[in-house]
């Protein structure tokens, strides 16, 4: 199941009343950053970004070690990657995509999702590098974006999000 858009969603995650308790995914601004969720995942536009479309991909459960997750969430974890790659393929148009679990500092199971292309793109007016290109992401060169940037990139993407559901490609 996907959700609406983060300008579409308001409170907590319906069934799953734990969301409201995960410091990660209010940390990554959520609900307003919010792109899309699957029954397990929550898909966020992270608001500092290394590159063009960087997104954090939190699990809704209970979980501070991988090896915690349920079935149903690693089951899940297709269907968030799959819609993730479709969206900043469409937007970004990424080379190469890093996953990265980091999980020093926030403890709850998610994943910092960035794509990675040589030189630069353009959203906005604003110019986002990819500073580390070809190694590693260089995440302390991060372009921050303010409160309604977010919002607008998480809009952007839940509309590719659902066209990519729907087999259109429209913004």
């Amino acid at each position: 199941m996907i959700a609406p858009a983060a300008s579409e969603h308001s409170g907590g995650v319906a069934g799953h009343p734990e969301i409201m308790s995960n410091p990660t995914a209010r940390k990554f601004g959520y609900p307003g950053s919010l792109v899309a969720e699957t029954g397990s995942w929550l898909v966020l536009v992270r608001p500092a970004q290394p590159t063009f479309g960087s997104l954090v991909l939190v699990c809704k459960e209970p979980a501070e070690a991988f090896s915690q997750l349920s079935s149903e969430a690693f089951a899940d974890l297709q269907a968030a990657i799959g819609g993730i790659e479709h969206c900043l393929g469409v937007l970004v148009g990424y080379s190469r995509i890093n996953y990265l679990m980091l999980m020093m500092v926030d403890r709850d199971v998610h994943f910092h999702v960035i794509p990675r292309y040589e030189g630069e793109r353009t959203d906005g007016g604003r110019r986002f590098p990819d500073a580390g290109w070809p190694g590693p992401p260089a995440l302390a060169t991060a372009e921050a974006l303010d409160a309604g940037e977010v919002q607008r990139l998480a809009t952007k993407l839940a509309r590719l999000w659902l066209a990519g559901a729907r087999g259109g490609l429209d913004l």
